[in-house]
């Protein structure tokens, strides 16, 4: 396979250029248009959603779980090292074109978890199903069906060779060897078994687990992110100036940073801000269906909070923190800059800390991403394939330590573009039917706060 590595390195840095950004950004603000600016307006209630929402309605779980099940796949290393690498070659201001992503991806985050609510279905066993793949077909019409075929089987391949298994356990066995001394195949172990006992249980065993997680881990990195922050608070306004003029005029460092243009910032930017948040992907819609709710505007304002949680919050703190401590013109690069910045205030337990960091993101993510898959699986095959499907991805995560061929990842980087593609179709395609629910949720809640008073 190594062979077919120039190629491949081709036609990713080809999908991953000017056309998909642009489609990904472009459909961001045609939603962001037609939905009044609604991540925006509507931010206050959806944040107040999270906890709030009623959950009355068919659904497998809360409105919250399945929120924690989309960040699970979300927040992963790339909230780490994606943001360093961004920077590293972008320069800061690649983190002003990450807020632009993440802004716009508000939006398409909206649309997306608000179609997934209204066009599923329940499977043969009579638990939810949805996801791009049942509102292209349902949606869009039977014509489609190849399209939402294509979708089901790029989500596949990248919950077994991408995203959801070799990048994230290779993230934590690299990381637990270097810090703590384990040996990669205690860790490999341990990790499988611990993978294979909770998704055998299917969506509520994931969803438990990634309730009580994500908001363990999230609070954690923001409050490790905020103490350097803090320690550096006088000089914050210069780092966020930095930010904005590098977006720009571009930038150049020392220590052996070549330089930064302007392009090179807005597309390292954007292209991390959207692996990051997975807004416009397809994949956090999955999850988002299985929601119990009855009305579909609910839960997309829900699912719009995570692309704000994910990149507006966590992603932030990655990028001033790096920022500020300089960490991001020195010698390292990746994980090693971001464990650079946090050595700065906390010394030697700074590696410990980013360790614990990256394994719960890289643990979090394997879950999400098991679930995504099966979930396509079920749509491509049928319940009977489900046993079948976590078996392999099982297997996947026991080897996953031990393979690092190049060209599976750039595999994975193009299968993950290709998702993309077919989701943006149906979300500009269904865009009409997002800005009509959306009228129809907003008139019912005016009517409800009249009523009230």
């Amino acid at each position: 396979m190594e062979s077919f590595l120039p190629m491949l390195n081709a036609i990713d840095s080809f999908l991953w250029g000017v056309p998909l950004i642009t489609l990904l950004v472009g459909t961001g603000i045609l939603l962001t248009v037609r939905l009044s600016l609604i991540q925006v307006v509507h931010l206050p209630r959806a944040l107040g959603l999270i906890l709030k929402a009623k959950n009355r309605g068919a659904g497998d779980i809360s409105s919250f779980k399945a929120l924690c099940v989309a960040l699970a796949a979300t927040i992963g290393t790339g909230n780490i090292v994606g943001v360093a690498t961004a920077v590293k070659v972008g320069g800061p201001g690649a983190i002003f074109w990450m807020w632009m992503a993440a802004f716009f991806g508000m939006a398409t985050k909206y649309a997306e978890g608000l179609l997934a609510v209204k066009y599923r279905t329940t499977d043969e066993r009579g638990e939810i199903a949805g996801g791009p793949m049942y509102y292209i077909r349902r949606g869009m019409g039977e014509k489609y069906r190849p399209m939402a075929g294509f979708f089901a089987a790029a989500t596949v391949l990248v919950a077994f060779f991408g995203i959801g298994t070799f990048p994230q356990v290779n993230a934590i066995v690299d990381s637990v060897e270097l810090s703590f001394g384990v040996p990669r195949l205690v860790t490999d172990l341990a990790l499988t078994a611990l993978i294979a006992a909770i998704t055998i249980g299917g969506l509520r065993s994931i969803a438990e687990v990634a309730s009580r997680i994500i908001p363990f881990m999230a609070v954690l990195y923001i409050v490790i992110c905020a103490g350097i922050i803090l320690m550096h608070i006088g000089e914050l306004p210069a780092a966020i100036a930095l930010i904005l003029d590098s977006a720009f005029t571009g930038t150049a460092a020392a220590g052996g940073f070549a330089g930064s243009t302007v392009m090179m910032a807005m597309q390292n930017g954007i292209a991390r801000g959207v692996f990051s948040n997975e807004s416009g992907l397809g994949s956090a819609p999955i999850a988002a269906a299985a929601a119990k709710t009855k009305e579909p505007a609910e839960q997309g304002l829900i699912s719009m909070t995570g692309t704000f949680i994910d990149t507006i919050i966590i992603c932030s703190m990655t990028g001033l923190v790096l920022v500020l401590t300089g960490a991001w013109h020195g010698d390292t690069a990746g994980a090693a800059m971001t464990g650079a910045a946090f050595s700065s205030l906390y010394g030697s337990i700074g590696g410990a800390l980013l360790t614990v960091s990256l394994a719960l993101f890289a643990f979090t993510t394997i879950l999400g991403w098991n679930y995504y898959g099966e979930r396509a699986m079920l749509y491509l095959a049928g319940v009977r394939a489900i046993l079948p499907y976590r078996l392999v991805f099982i297997a996947l995560i026991a080897c996953g330590a031990f393979l690092k061929l190049e060209a599976i990842w750039v595999l994975a980087d193009i299968v993950n573009g290709l998702m993309a593609i077919p989701n943006l179709i149906a979300l500009i395609a269904l865009s009409g039917i997002v800005v009509h629910e959306t009228r129809h949720y907003l008139e019912k809640v005016r009517r409800g706060a009249r009523m009230k008073k």
